[in-house]
């Protein structure tokens, strides 16, 4: 089977944070044996609406830039005809990849992450047109399945992203410290971590707008290398107001790391209350506080938590399960049965 993956964000080279995560599932479907093609930004002239802060955050903070996506439209779409000829299918990530993707002809998985979801309830007349004409829609989380089968699309399959699984778990620093990983923007619950961390033992890897907030920040790390930040970590922290998915949290408890989290989207799938971590509600700062400073000053329980986090890590999130459901969701998607044939949320629960 020869695949061409259409994707907004994939990283430039081998230090890029940006889609990571597309590029992970790339690998894990070559592992299969798979042949794929990827087509991204890179590939075409992109007037500076993709990389940089994200597509939307783009738009949003540079809104004449929104004059040129037809042109960034077309020219992802025939560079997409142009890879995908060869191809049998085309999985397109995030919605707004389905328009290049019709141009293609060819049959359509669509992969959702997040963002793309929020934006959708925006637009839900196009979002439903762009849903229609996908076989089959993917997600990482039972909560971007759920609203994808409420905004109409047709076989929703749950599929959690792959994480590297460390060969052992290593003993944190002392004094023992918190961490967060990720983007440094409002939706991340940035602003509520540094008024909840304020005086405690807080690292910072990552960078965007509110960065000032956070002073300490290391700034983005190549995926790569994030292996020893979680080593020395004893909690990590994962606030956001939304997440499709929540890599970061994932990452961290295949390290044997308790993770604090906001309870919504794909962190409720990850993180068990008193199993694996800590869940609080989203906005609440007293409550990731205390939550914070429970897990830092109660060895024990971190030892417990971390523990938990590790075999949940291990039975669920590894590369050759995600390369081999993915690859099998494509697959369906050339066969009659690919066509439709479940409610998004009855489907959502049957692939989980």
């Amino acid at each position: 089977m020869k695949v061409c993956v259409l994707t907004t964000s994939y990283p430039r080279d081998a230090d890029d944070v940006a889609g990571s995560f597309v590029r992970d599932g790339v690998e894990a479907l070559r592992a299969t044996g798979v042949g794929v093609r990827v087509v991204s930004p890179v590939a075409f002239r992109h007037y500076g609406i993709a990389y940089g802060d994200g597509i939307v955050n783009n738009l949003r903070r540079a809104p004449w830039k929104a004059l040129a996506l037809p042109l960034f439209l077309l020219g992802f779409a025939r560079a997409a005809r142009k890879a995908a000829r060869e191809a049998d299918v085309v999985h397109a990530h995030w919605l707004p990849s389905v328009l290049p993707a019709l141009a293609t002809g060819k049959p359509i998985v669509l992969q959702l992450w997040g963002s793309d979801v929020a934006l959708a309830w925006h637009l839900r007349p196009l979002a439903r047109h762009l849903l229609g004409r996908a076989r089959i829609v993917v997600c990482a989380s039972t909560a971007l399945a759920d609203d994808a089968g409420a905004l109409g699309a047709r076989d929703v399959r749950v599929i959690p992203s792959g994480v590297a699984i460390p060969a052992v778990v290593v003993e944190p620093d002392e004094p023992p410290h918190a961490l967060y990983v990720g983007r440094l923007s409002e939706e991340k619950g940035v602003r509520e971590l540094a008024e909840a961390a304020r005086g405690l033992p807080l690292v910072v890897v990552g960078d965007g707008p509110l960065r000032p907030l956070v002073p300490q920040a290391v700034g983005f790390v190549p995926p790569r290398e994030l292996g020893p930040w979680y080593e020395r970590a004893a909690v990590v922290v994962v606030p956001s107001r939304r997440e499709g998915y929540g890599m970061a949290a994932r990452e961290a408890m295949a390290h044997g790391r308790p993770v604090v989290a906001t309870a919504v989207g794909g962190l409720v799938d990850a993180v068990e209350d008193g199993v694996t971590g800590l869940l609080v509600p989203p906005g609440d700062v007293p409550a990731l506080r205390r939550a914070i400073e429970r897990l830092l000053s109660d060895g024990e329980e971190r030892a417990r938590l971390g523990a938990g986090a590790r075999e949940r890590a291990e039975a669920a999130w590894s590369s050759e399960a995600f390369g081999a459901r993915l690859r099998e969701a494509l697959e369906d998607a050339l066969s009659p049965r690919g066509s439709g044939r479940a409610s998004g949320a009855r489907e959502a629960r049957r692939a989980r």
